[in-house]
């Protein structure tokens, strides 16, 4: 079970929370072969739609053109990119964003899903950006071989975690993929987005 932060280390609603969520490799912090996902488990798809369905999610180009027609049901996706006139799928639900300064004074909760350098925006960008809550996912099993590409990791990204972040969960292992969630240390977090993501970790526990 989780080991909530104190009450008093608790604010109201004023400054909306974001999470970054991600898995990595362990040992090297791979998170992709090129384009690819280099591991296929179904558990840990599941959890990350648990978790961010009904969200505003942070998406570099790449990784929302990586999604399934280009959307996720029931999510509203922000796409950073450098296109000032790139198309999205659904331009009522998905938003063009060129400057991740515009999550600075963002007024709701902010689900960042990738790739690596909208992870580094964020997790170097500043208090402003730097997100309340990391949701760390290690996959321990064996990378798909024969895909083709560069490995993209996110190193740099899980030095600020080891260096910032305190861990406030359990580790929840299933499916060769470790779960744990942390927080920013000294940063006033919403219990109510702890339990949430927590909530939709441990019901796939079952």
């Amino acid at each position: 079970m989780i080991r909530y932060v104190p009450v008093s280390d608790i604010l109201g609603r004023g400054a909306m929370t974001k999470v970054a969520i991600w898995c990595r490799h362990k040992g090297d912090n791979i998170i992709g072969i090129g384009p690819h996902i280099p591991w296929h488990v179904k558990s840990d798809f599941r959890r990350f739609r648990r978790i961010t369905t009904g969200q505003a999610l942070a998406a570099g180009q790449k990784t929302y053109e990586s999604f399934p027609g280009r959307t996720l049901p029931d999510r509203r996706i922000f796409v950073l990119t450098p296109e000032e006139n790139y198309e999205v799928s659904d331009p009522e639900k998905h938003f063009v964003v060129n400057d991740v300064r515009f999550f600075k004074d963002f007024e709701e909760d902010l689900y960042i899903v990738g790739g690596a350098t909208i992870y580094k925006l964020f997790m170097t960008g500043g208090a402003k950006l730097m997100p309340e809550i990391v949701v760390d996912c290690v996959y321990d099993g064996e990378l798909k071989a024969g895909l083709e590409g560069e490995p993209v990791t996110i190193t740099s990204c899980v030095e600020v975690l080891n260096k910032n972040y305190r861990q406030i969960s359990a580790d929840y292992e299933l499916d060769g993929i470790t779960t744990r969630v942390l927080v920013r240390r000294g940063e006033f977090v919403d219990q109510s987005v702890l339990k949430h993501i927590v909530g939709a970790i441990e019901e796939g526990m079952d």
